[in-house]
């Protein structure tokens, strides 16, 4: 595609709001009124299809692209991808790029830390206990200074960087898994190689996943990995649903292999009323929040995407089609 084509000389430029979870003009309209050069519609209020330049989108239906011939980028509303990479509608030329927002990685650290903690100190055993009225010091024997503790990190970009960062300034022992090698940060230790997931997981007393999800990282979280990791590990899942092999979680914490989880992102979403991780006595779940970020922010960003196609330079924010990321 040549990236200057993007309808440079109009005062205008229109595009399409495309979802099937979210109503994102509910979400995104006012933001999206203060940039005057851009209109978005919903699909149903489009006057012309062919006039449709890029698409503001989360979750599309495999054929939602298919009456916008003329889509040349699509704008993700969050940092993953992966429902749009594998669109069989995605045009296949288009620009794809996703938020890339330092404030949202901060908001994933601080989830993330808060989960470690949960798991570090147990905290499932206090609300139990103030529900009985039972003042019981349950970890004044046992509990382990956070430098005994290994927190195990898979995926070292943006986001796995800041939960790293802050989780080590809590003192915790931090390895991160890396595609790529590099020189380790204080309190960090970083991991690269192909076997770079199986070697944190195998130290991690507490293991955080935020990998992007690709055809080699797609069911990581199994039974295999569950088995290496120290007995009664905890697990925080805030990657992608498609990541984790369910049924194999809830064997490991029922053989107590996995002391317990945090779940964020699932297979199917909303997760089913009646699945067995709402009821289970060691599994926190969470609607899909870890990280949330700002409807002005994502305006931003689809602003300056589109202003850097049609001058033709590539987005910073732009995913590599190859990688998935």
């Amino acid at each position: 595609m040549n990236t200057s084509e993007l309808l440079p000389e109009v005062d205008v430029i229109e595009g399409v709001y495309l979802c099937t979870r979210l109503d994102l003009p509910e979400l995104f309209s006012a933001a999206m009124a203060e940039k005057k050069g851009l209109r978005l519609y919903r699909p149903e209020d489009v006057p012309d299809p062919a006039r449709i330049r890029f698409a503001l989108v989360w979750a599309p239906a495999e054929d939602a692209f298919d009456a916008y011939p003329n889509v040349e980028l699509v704008q993700v509303i969050a940092a993953g991808v992966d429902g749009v990479l594998h669109n069989p509608s995605l045009p296949e030329n288009a620009v794809v790029t996703r938020v890339h927002d330092p404030e949202q990685a901060a908001t994933m650290a601080g989830f993330a830390v808060w989960h470690v903690v949960w798991h570090h100190r147990k905290m499932g055993t206090y609300l139990k206990a103030q529900q009985d009225a039972n003042w019981s010091r349950y970890l004044i024997k046992t509990l382990k200074s956070p430098s005994l503790i290994t927190v195990g990190i898979l995926g070292y970009g943006l986001m796995g960087k800041a939960i790293a960062q802050a989780t080590a300034a809590l003192g915790f022992q931090v390895l991160v898994a890396s595609r790529t090698a590099g020189e380790s940060e204080a309190g960090i230790t970083r991991i690269s190689g192909d076997d770079a997931v199986n070697e944190v997981a195998a130290q991690a007393d507490i293991l955080i996943n935020v990998l992007p999800l690709t055809p080699q990282t797609r069911n990581v979280l199994n039974a295999k990995l569950f088995a290496i990791m120290p007995k009664g590990a905890a697990l925080i899942q805030l990657g992608r649903g498609d990541h984790l092999v369910e049924e194999d979680l809830i064997a490991a914490l029922d053989s107590g292999q996995i002391g317990g989880a945090s779940l964020d992102v699932f297979k199917q979403e909303p997760l089913p009323d009646t699945h067995p991780f709402w009821t289970h006595p060691n599994v926190v779940v969470t609607p899909h929040e870890a990280s949330v970020t700002t409807p002005e922010v994502v305006a931003n960003a689809l602003e300056n995407a589109i202003n850097d196609v049609a001058a033709g330079r590539c987005p910073t924010s732009i995913v590599d089609l190859k990688t998935g990321y």
